[in-house]
């Protein structure tokens, strides 16, 4: 299930981070984390299952009403299993009512992946 992050969560957030390709260099990840934190349209969210195994971030505008998956990384000893496509539904379910789930550059192979899963096994 998808929980919002809070500032408990930094040292598994940073973690999960740390696996996306452009914040593998530390100043460019707390730079990141600090976006998170203090701009209230950067949101990041955490995948628990027993335990946190994965990390999701959008940013959200309202003008446009599209929340823009930034970032995506799941643990890699959980990779494979799908972890990434049910974070990306759970975020669309989330921002149904009002915003539209849309990539970035970054995640757009990703999400089209996701997408084209979905659709295929209507999950």
């Amino acid at each position: 299930m998808l929980i919002r992050y809070k500032r408990t969560y930094e040292k598994i957030a940073m973690g999960l981070l740390s696996f996306v390709p452009s914040e593998k260099d530390l100043k460019q990840l707390q730079s990141t984390m600090k976006l998170y934190e203090e701009n209230e349209a950067w949101q990041l969210f955490l995948w628990k299952e027993e335990d946190i195994i994965g990390i999701l971030g959008v940013k959200v505008d309202d003008e446009t009403e599209t929340a823009e998956l930034h970032h995506v990384s799941v643990s890699p000893s959980h990779r494979g299993q799908g972890i990434g496509r049910k974070m990306v539904c759970a975020l669309q379910e989330l921002f149904a009512e009002r915003y539209h789930v849309a990539p970035t550059k970054q995640t757009e192979d990703f999400y089209d992946k996701c997408e084209t899963e979905n659709q295929v096994e209507d999950y």
